[in-house]
């Protein structure tokens, strides 16, 4: 017999073992009913052999014959575009590759039933979906075209594999170029058909002002409005604290603090006083008691806890709190009293915590400060600025050597510092890009970082010690693969770092930052060393933070956005009040590692979206640029191409089919792509003059082509006014 002939066998007899009505059979049995002919029944017995052989069947004592009995596995199905797909499963690392074959029907973020299977893809391991447990898309979000007699629409979500069946009846009248969301009513099934759906809304045409952005909003489902119930519950509180409100409080009003934060912020959940006594700093973190007005169980909790935090996308800010409470009663304008929790440590010269309290207080603000005025004071010495604010002043230069002393303490201790300037983009009146800038820190916006660090770790390590139920925010220590990716990077430069096998000290990355710091590679580095880390989360166990080298790290500091932070004060409030008795503490340990889970995922939603958002901008901002020429930067190193980065941090593609001269094949070790004839690379890192060949904000795509000058050869064209000029 043939090995394909064999094959076939094996197959018959799995697939035989699959059918919901087979009951274990033994092996003359299984003859009878495949029909094997006595001379090849030896046959049979040597292909059952090698399939027990092979782990693809079992045999039990009475000699019936099964398939294995396998633990089915839980998780979140990711699909791609060419039809295949991903399961995550929850405390695995690697997820599990589904072959196009094995989907089964299951679509993009259901939860899934799936059995392993003995193949390998890479290095994933193989699986097939078993059952769907649960639709996790209900309503697609895309543009709709019309055909004569029936519609379809192009899911604006690439990991979704095939456009959505739109009859005309339920076409809603949308026309040909409407965004549109589509309710999935048929998922298509396992036969592989395209899914249907009818139009439940449309958002206007894709070229009106505002609908791209709105089209991200809806696909990622970001709650545009609160209930009304929500918005009643935010309203009924009174604009002012009063004195019942008082009652029971540490009164800090005649301490001298002030906010810092941006120009147009209007939130301010955290607040900052700095005396000296003798050689130590007496430093006050101030936040907002947000916890007093949204009581645990509330429509406001529960809305709150549904949205897990607030979300900055390019154009507008979706919060977590009605603004009745943000930007009104829960907010620590200056000039106001505001009921807050206060985190009140003495440090020593050395950086130390010698000494803290936490108290529920009463605050008055005495200066609403921006990030621009307070470095203007620190590093500049501004006139003006010293003028208007003299009676801050010193304060704020006694803060600004705290900071110093903090910031030094951490680096030592080996905390990574990515100090690299985030893009910032600017907007017309009808949402058009302008201009990309960097948005850079400065002496003030460290200096509140370190004060809230600072807090966050001296509230973490309290409640740690105590041993109480709480949320910790946690950082584990980076893939070793993806360290070492990095490493071959940074070796293009001339950089070098130490690594384990299995880990490398944050000191080590530190280290590199400091190498790179004002170099023209500083920001291109530093981004792809925190792309090598892992994603901080949120946990009940306090496993320590890599970044920030960090035995004890939580959130504390801002309740008005992140729904840790509001958690924990509930925490913190019953603990300094005495009520955190037996009962209490089961109530947390039951609820927290749900509220841990649903913020994690709330908050890499958030991250996606204001991902989306910043691409889409971009993208739209090189659709004036085309043809154009700029230097950049390869950040990425791929089979199909090369990524690259420009100064203003815009990311592009050039294929491979458009490098010149040869046939290029991408050695994956190394990390750069490599012709076959004249020996010539491309390495991450690597500068490299390219030009805008194509950039379309709908399929947030930009690709790049190699210039003539490659070859020694000018086309003429000179350089641009765009950001990333040479």
């Amino acid at each position: 017999m043939t090995q394909n002939k064999t094959e076939i066998r094996k197959m018959r007899i799995l697939d035989l073992m699959e059918e919901p009505s087979y009951v274990p059979m033994r092996e003359k049995e299984l003859a009878c009913i495949m029909q094997v002919d006595p001379e090849d029944r030896p046959e049979l017995k040597r292909i059952l052999q090698e399939l027990l052989t092979e782990g693809k069947i079992q045999i039990n004592k009475r000699g019936r014959y099964s398939k294995p009995e396998q633990q089915l596995l839980t998780g979140i199905f990711t699909s791609h575009q060419k039809g295949f797909g991903f399961v995550q499963i929850e405390g695995r690392e690697e997820d599990l590759y589904i072959p196009e074959d094995q989907v089964k029907g299951a679509y993009h973020l259901d939860t899934v039933e799936v059995r392993i299977l003995p193949e390998r893809h890479g290095q994933r391991q193989e699986a097939q979906i078993a059952r769907i447990l649960a639709r996790g898309t209900t309503h697609v979000v895309g543009t709709y075209q019309k055909s004569r007699n029936f519609g379809f629409v192009i899911p604006d979500n690439t990991k979704l594999p095939s456009d959505i069946f739109v009859s005309q009846e339920r076409s809603k009248g949308a026309v040909s170029g409407s965004k549109v969301v589509v309710e999935i009513t048929d998922y298509g099934g396992a036969k592989r058909r395209s899914p249907e759906g009818k139009v439940v809304e449309i958002l206007g045409h894709i070229n009106d002002p505002g609908v791209d952005i709105m089209s991200i909003v809806r696909n990622f489902d970001l709650p545009e409005v609160f209930p009304e119930k929500v918005m009643n519950q935010a309203e009924r509180y009174a604009p002012e604290v009063t004195e019942a409100d008082r009652e029971g409080r540490l009164d800090l009003r005649d301490l001298t603090m002030v906010t810092i934060d941006g120009e147009d912020a209007k939130d301010l959940d955290d607040a900052v006083s700095l005396t000296r006594e003798g050689g130590n700093y007496c430093l006050g973190v101030h936040i907002a008691d947000v916890s007093n007005y949204v009581q645990e169980n509330s429509a406001l909790d529960r809305e709150a806890l549904k949205r897990g935090t607030s979300v900055y996308l390019v154009d507008r800010v979706i919060p977590m709190l009605p603004h009745a409470l943000s930007n009104g009663i829960c907010s620590l304008n200056a000039g106001e009293d505001r009921l807050a929790l206060s985190c009140l440590m003495t440090v020593n010269p050395k950086g130390e915590v010698t000494d803290y309290r936490l108290a529920e207080s009463v605050i008055h603000v005495n200066r609403r400060m921006t990030y621009t005025s307070v470095a203007r004071i620190i590093e500049d010495q501004d006139p003006k600025e010293c003028e208007e604010y003299k009676e801050l002043v010193p304060m704020f230069r006694d803060m600004a050597r705290l900071s110093s002393i903090i910031r030094k303490r951490r680096q030592k201790r080996g905390a990574i510092d990515f100090d690299f300037p985030e893009s910032k983009i600017i907007l017309d009146e009808e949402g058009h890009p302008l201009e990309i800038r960097p948005y850079e820190r400065n002496t003030a916006t460290k200096l509140i970082e370190d004060f809230m660090l600072l807090a966050n770790e001296t509230v973490a390590q309290h409640f740690y010690w105590l041993q109480a139920p709480f949320v910790y925010r946690v950082h584990d220590n980076p893939d070793p693969e993806k360290i070492h990716r990095l490493s071959l990077f940074i070796h293009n430069f001339g950089y070098s770092m130490k690594a384990g096998q299995e880990e490398i000290h944050p000191m080590e990355l530190q280290k590199l930052l400091n190498k790179i710091e004002g170099t023209p590679e500083e920001a291109l580095i530093s981004r792809l060393t925190l792309r090598s880390m892992k994603q901080a989360k949120y946990s009940t166990e306090c496993t320590g933070h890599f970044g920030l080298a960090s035995q004890y790290y939580c959130h504390f500091t801002s309740p008005i956005r992140r729904y840790p932070d509001l958690q924990i004060h509930r925490i913190i409030k019953e603990q300094l009040r005495g009520r955190l008795v037996e009962s209490r503490i089961t109530h947390y340990e039951q609820i927290l590692p749900q509220v841990a889970k649903q913020s994690s995922q709330m908050e890499r939603r958030a991250d996606e979206a204001e991902r989306e958002t910043d691409k889409l901008k971009k993208t739209e901002f090189m659709e004036k640029h085309i043809g154009e020429i700029y230097e950049g930067v390869i950040s990425g190193v791929t089979a199909w191409g090369l990524y690259v980065e420009l100064p203003n941090t815009v990311e592009g593609l050039v294929h491979v089919s458009m490098l010149p001269g040869d046939y290029y094949y991408y050695d994956e070790a190394a990390c750069e792509m490599r012709g076959s004839q004249t020996g010539r690379t491309y390495k991450l890192g690597e500068k490299l003059r390219v030009k805008v060949k194509f950039a379309d904000r709908f399929t947030r795509t930009i690709d790049f082509i190699l210039p003539y000058e490659e070859e020694g050869i000018d086309d003429g064209e000179g350089s641009n006014e765009a950001g990333s000029k040479q």
